[in-house]
């Protein structure tokens, strides 16, 4: 799954913007465009997903997924960030909102090693395009 795309715009839109708390946002999120798997315990079955990043800041990351969640639900993911190294292995993450197939999600715990490569990506989304 190496379907991998950045955008360059702002164009995602959010159904029920308010229902995200977009407002209460401590760090603005970059628009991206690359696969991700999740997986979790809902009602003790296992959920395993994909799906698509479709903004990411170094405290969360929004994802249009084709499995439901429910907020407050505990996800583990895989991100496949266009740099083509091995996929970001995210141990302990949280759903935040929900809005159809849209979700959002807050890290709570990233690696040392993780949480430099995202900053590492986030940087190099922000260098202008020649």
């Amino acid at each position: 799954m190496k379907h991998l795309k950045v955008e360059n715009q702002s164009s995602i839109h959010y159904p029920h913007r308010s229902q995200m708390s977009a407002e209460l946002r401590r760090i603005p999120r970059t628009p991206v465009s690359f696969g991700l798997m999740y997986s979790g315990i809902s009602r003790n079955d296992v959920l395993i997903g994909d799906g698509t990043v479709i903004d990411l800041s170094e405290g969360g990351l929004g994802i249009r997924g084709n499995q439901p969640v429910k907020v407050g639900m505990e996800l583990t993911m895989f991100l496949y960030l266009p740099d083509g190294d091995d996929p970001l292995f995210v141990l302990e993450t949280s759903v935040a909102w929900t809005a159809g197939s849209l979700f959002g999600v807050t890290f709570k715990k990233l690696s040392l090693r993780e949480g430099n490569r995202l900053r590492s990506f986030l940087r190099a989304q922000s260098v202008p395009k020649m």
